[in-house]
């Protein structure tokens, strides 16, 4: 019995939840260009995880989002444009509100690859990406 307290003081001790930490990244009611994020109606509400992967150099096709979406650079750097000529520069750590409803590319601007973790939040077998042909 003596062995199985020992263990478990040794467990708590180890998750000793003092030792967590956290920080906002970014809270806002707008996106990245400074355009309010536009009210959602959510009936079946489904959330997607996806991990991007851009080679240096490369630049994605002009494409627009129709639903909520947040991203977390893991690694590289990335330059988001819009067709309105407005321009953000990403680094490996920041995070990003995406612009709805608006046009625009990114490009891998960086030494290396980069590596975006995105979230989009939408309803059920809602379109992430429309490309513009």
């Amino acid at each position: 019995m003596y062995k199985y307290l020992i263990t478990l003081a040794a467990l708590c001790f180890a998750f000793d939840a003092s030792a967590a930490t956290s920080e906002i990244l970014k809270k806002s009611q707008n996106s990245w260009n400074d355009t309010p994020i536009k009210q959602m109606n959510l009936t079946e509400p489904e959330v997607t995880v996806v991990r991007i992967q851009i080679p240096k150099g490369e630049k994605l096709p002009l494409h627009q989002h129709p639903i909520l979406n947040v991203g977390y650079l893991t690694k590289g750097e990335l330059t988001v444009h819009t067709q309105k000529d407005e321009v953000l520069v990403l680094k490996a750590g920041d995070p990003i509100i995406e612009v709805i409803d608006t046009w625009h590319y990114g490009e891998s601007t960086g030494d290396e690859d980069a590596e975006i973790v995105v979230v989009y939040v939408g309803n059920k077998g809602d379109t992430f990406t429309e490309t513009k042909e």
